[in-house]
């Protein structure tokens, strides 16, 4: 089996540069068609499916190789080297933030400056350190997709989009996520919720935008401080936006904060 197979690599735009764009949770490539394309006359681009998602091959979805986000990092290095010129600069959403991070933390010359669109290390609140959800939140969340993934999709999927004003958003997701395998997506969700990479924050090689949202019910404000606090040469933004999805909701205001960025960084 291909890279390009397995993880439906799309490869487009020219220039000296190459920008990856990476999915979160539920989604697939097709959730950056209101950003990406503006890149493509200054640089090179990379979309792509994780497996498991989209229309990546299915039968390349292994739960041993899966039970971590160290998986899908081995996967990303995999694409650079094979379609990338270059070190890549990689925009990440959701938990494609942590898995572009630790990606770049095990191959840092295959990498330059990264974007975290609504990031989170950790979902679980922890002493100080506020995720969003308590352990027994997490837990009912799995145990609701186990028992009924689709209900849970249909109930979950508006909420996580937010942007009240933009309702086709919400169906949009929830049919991204409806599409998806159940019994991959309950694992891939135990995989994101369960996980804790707050220790290697620290260990960013590279300078990072994280972006966030004035009100995200999955990534609050106060990881991007975290975040912010314990990451070398980071800058945060944080966009007037309700949701999680800004790359759908409020694209010009993404794109306007990762153009001041990649300025910052003499892109």
């Amino acid at each position: 089996m291909t890279v390009q197979k397995r993880n439906n690599v799309q490869v487009a735009g020219s220039g000296a540069r190459t920008l990856m764009f990476a999915h979160g949770f539920g989604c697939d490539q097709n959730m950056w068609r209101l950003m990406a394309p503006a890149y493509e006359a200054r640089f090179k681009t990379i979309r792509f499916d994780l497996v498991g998602s989209g229309g990546s091959d299915l039968k390349a979805y292994d739960p041993k190789k899966y039970d971590s986000l160290h998986g899908y990092a081995d996967d990303i290095i995999e694409i650079i080297d094979e379609f990338a010129d270059g070190p890549v600069i990689f925009i990440g959403h959701s938990v494609s933030a942590t898995i572009g991070m630790l990606a770049a933390i095990k191959a840092p010359e295959r990498f330059g400056p990264q974007v975290m669109v609504g990031p989170s290390p950790c979902y679980i609140n922890d002493g100080d350190y506020m995720g969003g959800f308590s352990r027994p939140d997490i837990d009912g969340l799995l145990e609701t997709m186990d028992r009924n993934y689709l209900g849970w999709s249909s109930n979950m999927a508006p909420a996580i989009m937010g942007a009240p004003d933009q309702p086709e958003l919400g169906v949009e997701l929830t049919n991204s996520f409806c599409r998806t395998d159940p019994d991959i997506a309950r694992h891939f969700a135990r995989v994101t919720f369960l996980s804790d990479h707050r220790a290697d924050v620290p260990k960013m090689p590279h300078p990072a935008l994280i972006l966030q949202c004035s009100d995200d019910l999955i990534a609050p404000q106060t990881v991007g401080r975290f975040l912010h606090q314990h990451m070398p040469e980071s800058v945060l933004t944080v966009i007037d936006n309700v949701g999680h999805c800004p790359h759908l909701s409020a694209p010009s205001a993404s794109a306007r904060a990762m153009d001041d960025f990649f300025v910052q960084m003499g892109l």
